[in-house]
């Protein structure tokens, strides 16, 4: 099954209008990755092209401020109504553009659009706190928060919908204004969802696409009009924008790899338990910052009984084209991935790891142009080895027995990653233990995505974060906002002229 796509030339968003990329700058040509058929055209901006949507975003931001909260909701009550009469045409969109199953992708409209509906409350979640006589008699003391200004977010290939509305929802109904960036690699989503933004009618430059690479990053980073930036992507990358924006003063929340445990206790349901594992594991084949990459039995029956649950599940999975219902892993997002998560299979062979599932050879009848690896299972992975230690981004597991739940925290623990770990188990003691000892900032119990609902955080610790707060829900609001504190006398003090 093919997509009905067609070439197309992607366009910046500035100002409320639509912009040609200029001739010269350099382009990349964007791939249906089941496929490997051309889908867009889009143009590298620059500093160029950043400066003029922030400088709209700016001209835009003293107006858009002084709309009241409760009328700035109102857009994103129309917003809303939009995006779900339109949910399977982006859903659609991003399978074709991502390569991840229709159903992983309708799954990820819907948190996009959660996250817009948690905006909507915009007039509770962004009110401050006070108290009559809170300093002293006659003076009251209050808490307000205000917008800064102008924001930007980047966001990554692997949710190309979502992670966008983490952020620029709440920054534009604080009464900021924003400007994006997208993933170069599936830009199309992005394009269709500022069609419908520009149908809702906001006022022209309060929310803003540019499209780019490094450099429309960088350029982003730099700009003195920037108050602050949003990132998810790589630990390197996001250690990198951390420290750039935050020498600069600019506010940064940026969201970094992982290496995510999943913790499989001797009395665990693993009849119950199975398809939630394998979702985890090779869900948007494994190219998700929660997604479970090392398997940690506790004790010699538990990683007997999950090895041969999992492998046999996933010797099962039928991988090829994403819009076809009766597949369950899509391809990956690029050759370049394809090439590097082969590598890591290979890596992993030679250094001593039993490759129980090898998915390097898989082969899809009918689309030999696609970026297709299988699912994989490596058994007696050692903590040194790179399997235990390093993102894949891929669908990949490596499995490695412990011999307790300290043990299994232990590990966890020794990652420098903390963006999410799991434990499955029907004992609340040890799910108790699991979640007060483990460092990591989304736990499951039970649960082998830990992605919290849009009115929670989006947590991490370690070098899965850099910032302090994260995205989604209150914690986004506070980022986008400043708290003022208003102390008042009343009656206002009166006094003599004297002479």
């Amino acid at each position: 099954m093919t997509s009905a796509v067609s070439v197309r030339e992607v366009r910046d968003y500035v100002g409320g209008v639509w912009t040609a990329p200029d001739a010269e700058l350099e382009r990349l040509p964007v791939h249906n990755p089941a496929t490997g058929e051309q889908l867009a055209d889009v143009a590298l901006g620059g500093a160029d092209e950043v400066a003029a949507a922030v400088e709209a975003a700016q001209r835009a931001f003293p107006a858009w401020r002084e709309v009241p909260p409760q009328e700035r909701a109102r857009y994103f009550f129309k917003l809303r109504d939009l995006l779900v009469a339109h949910r399977e045409e982006l859903a659609r969109l991003i399978t074709v553009d991502m390569g991840k199953t229709l159903d992983d992708s309708r799954g990820e409209v819907q948190r996009g659009i959660d996250n817009v509906e948690t905006a909507c409350g915009i007039p509770s979640l962004m009110m401050g706190y006070g108290l009559e006589d809170g300093a002293a008699a006659g003076i009251d003391e209050e808490v307000v928060y205000q917008p800064l200004g102008v924001f930007a977010g980047i966001s990554p290939f692997n949710f190309p919908f979502m992670i966008a509305f983490w952020f620029w929802p709440y920054a534009v109904a604080c009464g900021n204004t924003f400007v994006l960036k997208p993933s170069e690699q599936d830009p199309l989503v992005q394009q269709r969802t500022f069609e419908l933004i520009d149908e809702v009618g906001f006022p022209p430059g309060v929310i803003n696409l540019v499209n780019g690479g490094r450099a429309a990053v960088e350029a982003l980073l730099d700009h003195p009009l920037v108050q602050g930036v949003s990132f998810v992507g790589s630990t390197a990358v996001a250690r990198a924008v951390y420290a750039r924006a935050s020498a600069a003063g600019k506010r940064v929340q940026a969201q970094g790899g992982a290496k995510n445990a999943l913790v499989v206790m001797p009395d665990a349901d693993l009849d119950g338990s199975l398809a939630n594992m394998i979702g985890s594991v090779y869900g948007a084949a494994g190219q998700r910052c929660l997604a479970g990459s090392l398997l940690l039995p506790v004790g010699r029956e538990a990683r007997d009984a999950s090895l041969e649950a999992i492998a046999g599940a996933a010797r099962r999975m039928r991988v090829g084209d994403g819009l076809d219902p009766d597949v369950d892993m899509g391809p990956v997002v690029s050759a370049a991935a394809g090439e590097r998560i082969r590598g890591a299979i290979a890596a992993g062979a030679k250094a001593g790891a039993t490759l129980v599932l090898d998915g390097r050879d898989v082969k899809v009848p009918g689309h030999g142009g696609g970026y297709f690896v299988g699912p994989t299972v490596f058994d007696g992975v050692d903590p040194d080895m790179a399997l235990a230690r390093d993102e894949i981004f891929g669908p990949v597991l490596g499995v490695m027995p412990v011999a307790s739940l300290d043990d299994a925290i232990a590990r966890v623990n020794a990652s420098p990653y903390g963006n999410a770990a799991s434990i499955y188990t029907r004992d609340g003691g040890a799910a108790r233990e699991f979640r007060y000892r483990v460092n990591a900032g989304n736990i499951g119990v039970n649960v082998g995505v830990a992605a919290p609902v849009a009115y929670f955080p989006f947590s991490g610790m370690k070098q899965s974060f850099f910032g302090v707060l994260h995205g989604q829900g209150r914690d986004a609001v506070r980022f986008y906002t400043e708290s003022k504190v208003v102390i008042t006398r009343w009656p206002a003090p009166t006094g003599s002229s004297g002479g």
